[in-house]
């Protein structure tokens, strides 16, 4: 699965997931707001097979197809806070 990752510009350590040719624009509004205007960091392609540094890969598959996102917390934070 091929996706963005883009850095929060308002939260350090926070970054967000979307599916390659997802749309910001889409997100729920609090998010966004809370997110801010996203900086790209990068894109890369998920398999099962692929280690990320601070999240679990099949965890983020999923949630790029369940929710068509995932956000990414420093440890400690809750998804709360910005959704």
């Amino acid at each position: 699965m091929n996706c963005s990752v883009f850095r929060s510009q308002h939260k350090e350590y926070t970054y967000l997931y979307l599916p390659a040719g997802g749309d910001f624009d889409e997100l729920p509004p609090s998010l966004k707001n809370a997110f801010g205007e996203p900086e790209f960091v990068i894109d890369i392609e998920l398999s099962p097979e692929r280690e990320l540094a601070s999240a679990d890969v099949n965890e983020v598959i999923q949630n790029l197809r369940d929710q068509g996102f995932h956000l990414q917390l420093p440890p400690g934070d809750q998804k709360g806070d910005l959704i």
